[in-house]
Order: C-alpha cells, then structure tokens, then sequence
C-alpha cells in the first residue's frame, strides 16, 4: 500500500499537470479525448509526482546502520570458519584458478585477512599438511554460527 506522502505528491503531480496543461496547450487538445492529450497527463503526473514525492518523501537510510553489515562480511584475520560443502582452496582469485586441494565439508578454516570481493585466503589442514589459498567466502560459515556442525 502506498503511503500518504506518496498519494499525495502524485495527487499534486497530476493537478499540477491538469493547470500547466490548461495554461500551456492549445484549447483545442483538450475538446475531445485523445491519445496525445492521454499522454500529456500520464507523463506529466508520472514526472511532476516523482519529483514531488522526491522532494516530499522520506530521505535515504542513513549510511552508519548499513555500516555494521559490511563491516561484518568483512574477513577477520584469525577468525575460524566452518567449510559448508566440499571446498576448492584455489592458488589465485576465482573458479579458474589453479585448484591446489579440496578441502571437505565440516573442515574449520582460518582466514588470513586478505580478500579480494567474495574470496578469501584461508589455512586449513588437508590430508594432514596445513595448506593456504583463496576460496569462495560464499561456502564457508562462522564457526560459532548455530547449526553450522550439522554437516
């Protein structure tokens, strides 16, 4: 359901667009119904609105509460994961990079920091020997995350 605000901006858009019409346009568009005198009023309330309810309306969200979001997908040096599914720990950033191991469901990662967007660099230990690459951050969950050992 549309807001107040929002009604009332496109009511005003389309009132205002009826009297700029009247005042700007030929008398003689407006004797008879047409397309073009259907296509004044749609696009003028559509713009004549919009603007008012830009104006009108409530501003963006502020920046600090998205903040703490992005500042949470960001790896933490240190921080343990828990691998979701079969991981590819990878020598370079994305899926064509040369794969150096895969590292099994259930494993517990460790992130180094870096980052480049979704993938990040992890240790973890494959087959008895503690291996460093890049993997997609998309598979890996926090270790304390509630149901993350149910693999």
């Amino acid at each position: 359901m549309p807001s107040a605000i929002t009604l009332f901006a496109y009511a005003a858009g389309l009132v205002l667009t009826l009297c700029l019409a009247a005042w700007l346009t030929p008398r003689a568009w407006w004797r008879r119904a047409n397309a073009r005198a259907a296509a004044v009023l749609a696009c003028g309330t559509v713009l004549l609105g919009g603007l008012l309810h830009a104006l009108l309306g409530p501003g963006p969200a502020p920046q600090a509460a998205a903040l703490p979001l992005a500042q949470a997908a960001m790896p933490v040096a240190g921080a343990s994961y828990r691998v979701r599914d079969h991981l590819n720990l990878r020598d370079d950033v994305g899926v064509n990079a040369r794969r150096l191991a895969v590292v099994p469901a259930g494993t517990l990662v460790t992130v180094t920091g870096a980052y480049q967007g979704d993938w990040w660099r992890v240790s973890a230990v494959v087959d008895g020997r503690r291996r460093e690459g890049w993997a997609s951050s998309l598979w890996l969950r926090r270790a304390d995350e509630r149901g993350s050992s149910l693999f």
